[in-house]
């Protein structure tokens, strides 16, 4: 199972590297591993995360 997260406007990329780390790290502990990122033109991160199936 895949889960798509948006993280809002972030225009400097120190911050959005937090931002993604954190909600990297909330997803691994709900069971989800990164899989990929994507930042749009309007500062945005599209943030996919898969199931770890064990």
């Amino acid at each position: 199972m895949y889960i798509t997260e948006v993280i809002n406007y972030s225009p400097l990329a120190n911050e959005l590297a937090k931002k993604i780390n954190e909600l990297a790290n909330e997803m691994y502990s709900k069971g989800y591993e990164l899989i990929t990122f994507s930042v749009t033109n309007s500062a945005k991160c599209i943030v996919v995360f898969k199931k770890i199936v064990l």
